[in-house]
């Protein structure tokens, strides 16, 4: 129902004229201003001094998904959340050669001298981003749901002392568990089943077992987020599907070994299927696949962009929409980096150097870098099967001087690992003709006899047989180590080529790879395997490690002086003299862990989100 202004003034019976003309022209004041408030409002938006979203959220990772989410339930739609790469729905990960060989990052958007230089001339948005820089490769996703995406599912709480002095007050162990609890919960996390199920058992976790019993430690199965079901009790069947507690579908595990090449089943419990699902779908969060941050700049009072400004008028977002190849910006109240270690480090450093719109945050931004102690290495060839090919990609690890009897210069664990079954035929297919000899003069006799009695034409699967009976991939194990090195290496901006570079003082970590070393030549002999050999990047005189767990870069501390995000509680994540900029993701991390980190982001990534919303979170989503 309509209803005059007017009408409203002349019911007021009972008043003298004077008074009745007193409250006329008071209400008629009061629609005046409030109509010059609607105009300002109008400018004011238009010209972003009221920004459209309450939070842009820069990345899908663990760090950004679990920010999304959490910011989304008390903002909604004016949350905002872009991501670099694509969506990846059931079944849409490739797997012929010719799609794996575009599944890499690189485009004109965003160059990269340290990218692989057989990737440099793709213009893809592929799930791969790998770098190349002294002493140390990396190895990114880019995609809905980030790392979730080719992660090997473990979610592991690292020991109480790995939490030293570098660590600030507030965050050690004891102050992350409760936050740990809740993820662990959210993200499913569980041990592979055992219910006797000849289909459930994975040949290579009983040989780890063995070999942890022969060397005097312990085997213990990992804590993995794989869907067997919501019953953690009763698994169901492999391969059968149901909605997971979040409303999305998921498969029950098919133990096809492919979880780091993405999981086409969505078995995997990955974020797009959890705190992202409900992020955007229950509260109404907004995503943007393949759309690449390139700049943030504060705002000033007038809406503007203003380099002098500390974020208390909000932040312009600058980004690349990859799919139309525009530049494009929207403004927020607040910004939360989640593009990764390097992703969030590289950024801020372009801001801080290159762009000089955020010239105030601390000089330790870079600092502390870590690989996490990763090293990958091969066993060939053993008496016992180690079947590398079937079950989740790792499901024990056995510890070694990290959560006992802890040595912080050889501290680690060994997890078994796997690779899908289409990649042992080209391992099989990569054994040399003259080391097949025995099979062609056994080839030739059996033709010959055969030729002789007449069956040359007989048991056709006959040849094909012969060829793969070498077994060289189901006697073969991949050996993953992950430990704590010195967390001393440092990312910076190359001035010269634009783009971050990474100096990594391997040597002063040697004492690390030299004991994971000697465990895979014990590891070696223990199976009497024909020979052993770490990932070839290691040899002489590449000498790089490779690392797919970066961290550190914007740690996280009580002053500026000794890192870049805030560590009180209040103000948690939250970049030093920078209002409401904030960084969930592994670079806030001061040291390695040694156990696989994604656990250890995730719950401080709840802190953030924590901070931020000053809303206390549960497992309930």
């Amino acid at each position: 129902m309509y209803v005059r202004k007017d009408d409203i003034l002349d019911s007021a019976h009972g008043f003298s004229g004077g008074n009745l003309f007193k409250i006329r022209k008071l209400g008629q004041l009061i629609i005046a201003i409030i109509g010059q408030i609607r105009q300002i409002s109008k400018l004011f938006q238009a010209r972003g001094v009221f920004p459209l979203y309450e939070a842009v959220i820069i990345g899908s990772g663990f760090g950004g998904a679990i920010t999304g989410c959490r910011l989304s339930r008390k903002w909604g739609k004016k949350v905002l959340i872009l991501e670099r790469g694509k969506r990846y729905p059931k079944g849409s990960f490739p797997r012929s050669p010719h799609a794996m060989s575009k599944n890499f990052w690189n485009i004109p958007a965003d160059p990269n001298p340290y990218r692989a230089k057989q990737f440099r001339k793709l213009n893809e948005t592929g799930l791969f981003d790998i770098r190349n820089y002294p002493n140390m490769d990396v190895v990114l996703s880019a995609g809905l749901g980030g790392g979730s995406l080719i992660y090997a599912n473990v979610f592991l709480e690292p020991p109480d002392h790995v939490f030293d002095e570098r660590w600030p007050t507030g965050t050690k162990r004891k102050d992350l568990n409760p936050y740990y609890k809740i993820v662990k919960d959210v993200l499913g996390s569980r041990p592979i089943p055992r219910n006797g199920d000849e289909r459930r058992r994975v040949v290579r976790t009983e040989l780890y077992e063995k070999f942890a019993k022969s060397a005097g430690r312990e085997s213990k199965l990992a804590n993995i987020n794989v869907f067997f079901g919501n019953d953690f009790k009763k698994p169901l069947d492999i391969g059968l599907q149901e909605k997971n507690r979040f409303g999305a579908v998921q498969t029950s595990c098919t133990y096809c070994a492919e979880c780091d090449i993405g999981c086409n089943t969505h078995s995997k419990n990955t974020l797009d299927l959890n705190y992202l699902f409900v992020a955007e779908n229950k509260y109404k969060a907004e995503i943007r696949t393949e759309h690449l941050v390139v700049k943030i700049v504060p705002l000033g009072k007038d809406g503007g962009e203003d380099a002098n400004s500390k974020g208390e008028f909000g932040y312009r977002v600058h980004f690349v929409d990859l799919e139309n190849d525009t530049f494009r910006h929207v403004d927020a109240v607040r910004v939360i980096l989640s593009a990764g270690t390097l992703g969030t480090t590289e950024l801020l450093l372009k801001c801080k150097e290159q762009f000089k719109t955020l010239p105030e945050i601390s000089d330790r931004l870079g600092k502390r870098f870590s690989g996490n102690g990763d090293f990958l290495s091969f066993v060939v060839k053993g008496k016992d099967p180690a079947d590398p090919n079937y079950g989740p990609v790792i499901t024990q690890y056995t510890d070694y001087n990290l959560f006992k009897n802890y040595d912080s210069n050889r501290a680690f664990v060994l997890e078994d690992a796997s690779y899908p079954v289409f990649a042992s035929y080209f391992v099989e297919g990569a054994i040399p003709w003259f080391l097949r000899i025995g099979f062609f003069l056994k080839m030739a006799g059996e033709i010959f006899k055969r030729f002789i009695n007449g069956k040359i034409f007989g048991r056709i699967g006959f040849l094909i047989g012969e060829t793969l009976k070498g077994d060289i991939s189901y006697t073969s194990a991949v050996l993953l180590c992950m430990g704590v090195d010195k967390s001393d290496g440092e990312m910076h901006l190359d001035k010269k080529r634009k783009s971050l570079a990474i100096f990594w003082p391997q040597k002063n970590s040697m004492s690390l790879y030299d004991s994971i070393l000697e465990v895979t030549k014990k590891f070696a002999s223990f199976t009497q395997a024909e020979s052993n050999f770490p990932l070839p990047t290691w040899a002489w005189p590449i000498r790089n490690n490779v690392t797919v767990h970066p961290l550190g870069g914007c740690v996280l501390a009580t002053s500026p002086q000794e890192g870049v995000c805030s560590s009180d509680p209040k103000t948690y994540g939250q970049v030093f003299h920078y209002k409401g900029l904030y960084v969930a993701d592994g670079s806030l991390i001061p040291s390695a862990v040694g156990a696989n980190p994604s656990m250890t982001i995730s719950a401080l990534s709840e802190r953030v989100a924590e901070a931020i919303t000053k809303i206390k979170p549960s497992a309930k989503l």
